[in-house]
């Protein structure tokens, strides 16, 4: 007995004891650190599937367009909406192929009983909104059973008034901002402060008025009376539109065209709009069906960004014709 415990107790046999606890240990120590790496691995994937998937889903949106085709085939009679809403531009969401879309589409629709624009912009492009204003013409002599109106909210001048004026009615609240029938063309001279600091200007060009309206180079009278002459054109082209769609309704004033606004109560009186209301008012009251769609197109995502990128090249022309708008 007393061998066998001297025996046991023997640094060999310790030493093996206490090897294989060590073994033991780092076993475990192994085999959590391979199991803490496979859960991390595991999060890893999860995580990555989660961004994979959130990218596809801002890619679908991105390309699918919101269009209302689901929205307006409800089922039941409706007034059809379109927002008019910020400066009219190319590249902009109001511009005049995402208005003309919308148009089309609410008139195609069966159950579309009545259209309203709903309108709150300070204007922009005489050429976008022409384009919009014919149009609108064009459906009232297509379709003079389906009336399309013109809600202003709070403000709709310039541009946002040559489109109103071609549709059936305009209705306003007391407090709307209406008018501005002008057209500008605005900039800065900058030949005085190049003298005052020793600047040269150095400009060359392949044709005689290829700087035309240069803001670094002095006024060239030739070159002011042309462009005078440019601006009156696309004024007097805004006032014939105008006329042509308020006809009679409109007020005989000088005042009218000459570029000012006036409030909602005011162009009431001018001639300017029709009467009072919302959007509610007019569906339920003027058209008859209080239920509303909007019809509003609204552009891909990804075309949003192109177009705004190849707009931006149109856009520093126009800067540096210093931006003919109407206003």
């Amino acid at each position: 007995m007393t061998e066998q415990h001297i025996e046991t107790n023997s640094p060999v046999v310790e030493k093996k004891e206490n090897s294989g606890w060590e073994r033991e240990t780092m076993e475990k120590l192994v085999f959590a650190a391979v199991n803490e790496q496979r859960k991390s691995r595991r999060w890893g994937i999860f995580f990555k599937l989660l961004t994979f998937s959130y990218l596809f889903l801002i890619l679908g949106i991105a390309i699918y367009p919101r269009y209302q085709d689901e929205i307006g085939d409800t089922g039941e009679d409706h007034t059809a909406v379109i927002n008019i809403t910020g400066m009219i531009a190319e590249g902009e969401e109001a511009n005049a192929e995402n208005i003309i879309k919308s148009l089309r589409h609410a008139v195609k629709n069966k159950r579309t009983k009545g259209v309203i624009l709903h309108m709150n912009t300070p204007g922009g492009s005489p050429v976008q909104s022409a384009y919009v204003y014919d149009e609108i013409m064009r459906t009232r002599k297509e379709k003079p059973d389906l009336k399309i109106y013109a809600v202003i909210s709070d403000i709709c001048t310039s541009g946002g008034y040559y489109i109103a004026s071609a549709t059936d009615k305009i209705f306003v609240n007391q407090a709307s901002i209406v008018g501005s029938i002008g057209v500008i063309m605005n900039g800065f001279g900058f030949v005085d402060t190049l003298k005052k600091f020793g600047v040269e200007r150095r400009l060359l060009t392949s044709g005689s008025h290829k700087a035309l309206m240069d803001p670094f180079s002095p006024i060239n009278q030739g070159e002011t009376e042309h462009m005078q002459t440019l601006l009156n054109q696309v004024h007097q082209q805004f006032i014939d539109a105008v006329k042509e769609g308020r006809g009679k309704r409109l007020q005989e004033s000088p005042e009218i065209f000459s570029g000012l606004v006036w409030t909602g109560t005011e162009s009431v009186k001018l001639g300017l709009v029709d009467d009072f209301g919302s959007d509610d008012y007019v569906a339920r009251e003027i058209v008859g069906v209080e239920k509303r769609v909007d019809f509003t197109y609204q552009t891909r995502l990804l075309d949003r960004l192109s177009g705004k990128l190849g707009a931006s090249f149109g856009r520093a022309f126009s800067s540096f014709l210093q931006g003919v708008m109407l206003r």
